[in-house]
């Protein structure tokens, strides 16, 4: 299939590397250093045993119209990112093309194919002016949840850590040929992509750990482990997944492993920087109202009280607003 991945960082990077050599036709639809660099070097992934494996026959361009229709569209940036490429994913688009959304959080369409008296809402946290529901064609989206860690430690260099989950469902739970098409190639990739016909419950179940630590790790400067283990930080990671639990039991999904399994699977992960505490020391925009933002936003639509989620989105969004304001990044380093 000829796949586009558009953002070639940890996870587009990842999942363009590994499809590209299982055979599949990529394009990364990148620029600046990363498009050089794939351009010249091809895509360079270094396994979590540390395996390298340079994978040269992939393509790199800023052009999407050069690119063409595809089979598949992977949207591999972050949640804010989206709105900035939105305008010209059309020129990628054929008459079967389908469009793979791997953003953490509550997704822009959460509401759309839904069902219920939510059925069409718009999540404004992610959408504000509601103009990826008009520039994403909902009808061709696949939904995915992104269980792998990985970091770009180098332009068209990607290390993963662990992980290589993709669950993957249509919006409206069915069980349709293109989503197993996909699932297959994720599959031949090496990945573990089991379709699901409830994929609101998966984003939720990966957005229950991501809502929590991410802001307190950017805020704490503290990784997966140090929250988990520290009394404190692992009892406010607890408090604000049993107020998300709430929001989510009232939108009719019931989580198939309890709290503290969710978190001990976290802190299985260990000494991980999370992809918010990796943005603060690197001094990129947080990815911040698809993760917490939305949450409290879907608590307001279901009357429901989040203290402690409102008071952490609170803090990560003044961080956030500093950062931007100075241009500037926060790394805690040893005084020694």
């Amino acid at each position: 299939m000829k796949i586009a991945i558009i953002g070639a960082g940890a996870i587009g990077g990842l999942v363009g590397a590994r499809l590209a050599q299982a055979g599949e036709e990529v394009t990364f639809i990148v620029r600046g250093a990363n498009l050089e660099a794939i351009r010249a070097n091809g895509f360079k992934l270094i396994e979590a045993d540390g395996t390298e494996k340079l994978t040269r026959q992939v393509k790199a361009t800023n052009d999407y119209a050069a690119a063409g229709p595809q089979d598949v569209v992977v949207l591999a940036m972050k949640a804010h990112q989206v709105e900035a490429v939105a305008a010209d994913l059309p020129k990628l688009l054929g008459p079967e093309t389908v469009i793979v959304t791997m953003q953490n959080g509550v997704p822009f369409w959460y509401f759309h194919r839904h069902g219920g008296p939510l059925e069409g809402s718009a999540v404004r946290s992610v959408d504000p002016q509601g103009n990826l529901a008009q520039l994403i064609p909902v009808e061709r989206i696949i939904g995915c949840v992104v269980y792998p860690a990985s970091e770009l430690v180098a332009p068209g260099v990607v290390q993963h850590i662990e992980g290589d989950r993709f669950p993957l469902g249509e919006l409206d739970g069915s069980a349709s040929d293109r989503v197993a098409r996909v699932a297959q190639a994720f599959t031949n990739a090496g990945f573990k992509a089991p379709v699901l016909d409830k994929i609101r419950a998966e984003i939720w179940l990966k957005l229950w750990g991501n809502l929590t630590f991410n802001p307190i790790s950017a805020l704490a400067h503290a990784t997966l482990l140090d929250i988990c283990q520290y009394p404190l930080s692992r009892e406010l990671a607890a408090a604000m997944m049993r107020e998300a639990q709430t929001v989510a039991n009232k939108l009719g999904i019931e989580f198939r492993v309890s709290l503290e399994k969710r978190i001990a699977g976290a802190e299985k992960v260990g000494h991980h920087k999370t992809s918010m505490l990796q943005d603060v020391e690197a001094g990129r925009a947080p990815e911040i109202d698809g993760l917490v933002g939305a949450v409290a936003e879907l608590a307001r639509l279901t009357d429901t009280p989040t203290p402690h989620i409102d008071a952490v989105y609170a803090l990560v969004k003044l961080l956030a607003h500093k950062m931007a304001e100075t241009q500037g990044h926060l790394r805690l380093q040893s005084a020694a």
